[in-house]
């Protein structure tokens, strides 16, 4: 049964500060809950043991507390490891832990499903079931830690969702991801992928933190683009552009445009001539990914020689590019596989 009580989790920083001044706290109570929230990750007000017994009582009576349950994990042949999540409403979700070295990325989902409806990945193939809540969001990322027995270095908003529906409280999550009080990564190693919602680039750019962004492009021919991305239609390439190179100039970092290359698509060498005069004089990285394999979408990728030779074309042209080295793909954890799943 579902608790009609409200989840502390769904506060960000001044809402928790509020709630506490509220109960007439002083202010050096919100860095202890944050800590035990994001910090240790408890799963209960009891477990706050350096608050006050009435404290403790008092946010137990007017919120709950909720948490992921682990309901499947799968490990790929190369350390790669997907998480089927169960929220506290039955809701699940996917994130993914990505090991190298001595580093540790976080894949983690912004919202359950996507209403994007992008045709190449399978997570908007059942549409949107809702947005997640910022604790949801840091939770992903203490549970892959806890799992993995390592500290996060990454965290990518590149999972289920497109985080720029859900600003405010995937801002929040980032926010208590990059605290000391919580796990610390830091600003830098904080990312957000979107699929170019206009409205949230603009309101990204005047972030004061240093997160960093990563915009899905797949082509730079409106039609195209339209095709595979009907979600976003509705927002012209030329004032993506625009919006993109005012997000470099005013904060000095440099976006990734994230390119699926899609055989027969998007991967001719009149799309190549496209994106490099979308990406000409304008700060920016083309970041190739030839399309991973999702049933139903009728999306194949090109061959290695075509791939290499449309990331020769960027260079040579002066662009900035790389090519994704995909991890996880027999567990359909890699970019555009994760789905929406149900469990019986």
């Amino acid at each position: 049964m579902i608790s009609a009580t409200p989840d502390i989790k769904a506060l960000d920083l001044p809402g928790i500060e509020s709630a506490l001044a509220a109960l007439g706290q002083p202010r050096f109570r919100v860095r202890q809950v944050v800590r035990w929230l994001y910090g240790r990750g408890v799963t209960g007000f009891d477990e706050m043991t350096d608050l006050p017994g009435v404290l403790r009582s008092q946010l137990a009576e007017r919120y709950a507390l909720g948490r992921l349950v682990l309901a499947a994990k799968e490990v790929s042949a190369d350390g790669t490891r997907k998480y089927l999540w169960e929220l506290a409403d039955k809701t699940t979700i996917e994130s993914v832990g990505i090991p190298a070295g001595d580093r540790l990325t976080v894949c983690f989902s912004t919202q359950a499903g996507c209403a994007m409806g992008c045709t190449f990945c399978a997570t908007g193939q059942d549409g949107l079931t809702r947005s997640l809540l910022p604790g949801e969001m840091v939770d992903q990322v203490l549970g892959v830690a806890a799992d993995m027995n390592s500290r996060v270095s990454n965290a990518v908003a590149m999972g289920q969702g497109e985080p720029f529906a859900n600003y405010d409280a995937t801002l929040a999550a980032l926010r208590f991801m990059n605290s000391p009080d919580g796990p610390e990564i830091g600003a830098r190693h904080l990312t957000v992928s979107t699929c170019g919602l206009l409205p949230g680039i603009r309101r990204f750019s005047a972030e004061p933190e240093q997160f960093t962004l990563a915009v899905s492009l797949h082509s730079a021919i409106q039609s195209t683009r339209d095709k595979l991305m009907p979600g976003v239609a509705r927002y012209p390439l030329d004032q993506l552009r625009e919006a993109l190179a005012a997000y470099g100039v005013r904060t000095g970092r440099r976006p990734t445009l994230e390119f699926a290359l899609v055989a027969g698509t998007n991967d001719s060498d009149v799309e190549l001539k496209a994106l490099i005069a979308f990406c000409r004089g304008m700060l920016c990285h083309v970041n190739l990914i030839p399309v991973n394999p999702v049933a139903g979408s009728g999306a194949h990728r090109p061959d290695d020689a075509r791939v290499r030779a449309f990331a020769l074309g960027l260079t040579s042209a002066g662009i900035e590019c790389s090519i994704r080295t995909e991890r996880g793909v027999d567990i359909s954890a890699a970019c555009g596989q994760l789905r929406q799943r149900h469990l019986s």
